[in-house]
């Protein structure tokens, strides 16, 4: 074993380190949005994610009984009761008290403070205390008001998910994101898939020119494209009377988009296929749909998940073009739409803000765990061909 760490080279031990500080970095922050969005709300503002399964303490105010129930006790005058104080839910303890907010914590519970004028205060851990005197409280005197430290236990709770996903519009969000994301998806793969199989192994006059085209058009910037496609979709939809807010509209625009990235991906990808088995196939008769459907499809299949995680995470995560070509309104609202209106409305209510941002990242991390085997596969495929 030591043997084997002693050949590990430098360089190996810092692309190590590096990955694993990567995997942290991206980690870390779902996993504090996770546990954010499933603790109590009152935690949330106290105490940070990390002391999330430690507990938490804050400090709450309550007033004492006022004179008119104090009773005799021999010599002195007792007031007893129980306090209440703001934001004490019931499940915490208390661990000490004070009568300033800038001290809080000045005496423990179950100790006495000494209030002087011969007055004594005692307060226990199960929020019981006795306020006593040696003599007879003043008429004009008023209930004390001390304060308290409070420890609460870890509060879970999936309230927050319930809120969002019935009440906050964040559940149909989450359908027309899903209504979006899954035909932009499957519509440009299938699209390109024709097309790369056709720039790879069909002969036709301009074929070299149009793979230059499709390698300049990755390269065009999305918000210089957007306004003059949206115009001619406009133009288009006057003209045939199809309305300019349409799941199809963003449908096309996805497609438009994603298709310069996946004809090339895919392209690379059939044309490092081996040659022998297109040759074979065609030597026994099968047409080129036929060697597209059952041999070029299924051996293609780790490109075109690989295009898949790009094109899902692009689209589910896209605002530009959903607000363009969508608009605003609750009907057609999408996840990030939703979250970024939710932002600006609900900012104080963190456990709103991520439990939906959760929500939003949990499809894009099932897609990519599912489909991560694939991705260097697809990526590197047709970089390095044989001899």
């Amino acid at each position: 074993m030591l043997g084997n760490l002693g050949r590990i080279g430098p360089a190996r031990i810092f692309v190590h380190a590096a990955v694993l500080l990567i995997v942290l970095l991206w980690l870390l922050p779902t996993l504090g949005i996770f546990v954010t969005a499933i603790r109590d709300k009152d935690q949330i503002v106290v105490s940070g994610w990390w002391t999330a399964f430690a507990g938490s303490s804050q400090t709450a105010a309550a007033r004492l009984d006022g004179p008119d129930k104090a009773k005799q006790d021999g010599a002195n005058y007792v007031i007893a009761g129980t306090v209440a104080g703001e934001g004490n839910s019931g499940n915490g303890r208390i661990q000490s008290f004070g009568l300033r907010v800038q001290e809080p914590a000045a005496y423990k519970v179950g100790s006495t403070a000494d209030l002087g004028n011969g007055e004594t205060l005692t307060v226990n851990a199960d929020g019981s205390y006795r306020y006593q005197k040696s003599g007879p409280f003043g008429a004009d005197a008023r209930s004390k008001r001390i304060y308290l430290t409070i420890a609460t236990p870890p509060q879970f709770t999936l309230d927050n998910y319930r809120s969002v996903l019935r009440g906050e519009g964040i559940g149909q969000s989450f359908i027309n994101s899903l209504t979006v994301t899954i035909p932009a998806t499957v519509i440009p793969i299938l699209i390109a898939a024709f097309a790369a199989y056709a720039l790879a192994w069909m002969d036709f006059p301009g074929r070299a020119l149009l793979i230059a085209l499709v390698v300049g058009l990755i390269v065009v910037p999305l918000q210089m494209s957007l306004i003059p496609l949206l115009r001619i979709y406009n133009e288009i939809g006057q003209i045939f009377g199809v309305p300019s807010k349409t799941y199809p509209g963003i449908w096309l625009a996805h497609t438009a988009f994603g298709l310069p990235l996946a004809i090339y991906l895919l392209r690379n990808y059939i044309a490092g296929l081996p040659k022998e088995i297109i040759e074979s196939a065609r030597v026994d008769g099968a047409s080129d749909f036929d060697i597209f459907v059952k041999i070029i499809l299924p051996l293609s299949f780790p490109a075109l998940a690989s295009f898949a995680i790009f094109q899902f995470l692009w689209v589910w995560n896209d605002l530009l073009i959903a607000m363009v070509f969508l608009g605003t309104d609750k009907d057609h609202l999408v996840l990030t739409a939703a979250l970024n209106a939710l932002l600006g409305s609900r900012g104080g209510n963190w456990e709103i803000l991520t439990a939906s941002a959760f929500v939003t990242i949990l499809i894009p991390l099932l897609v990519f765990f599912g489909l991560q085997r694939y991705l260097v596969r697809g990526l590197l495929a047709g970089s390095v061909k044989g001899g």
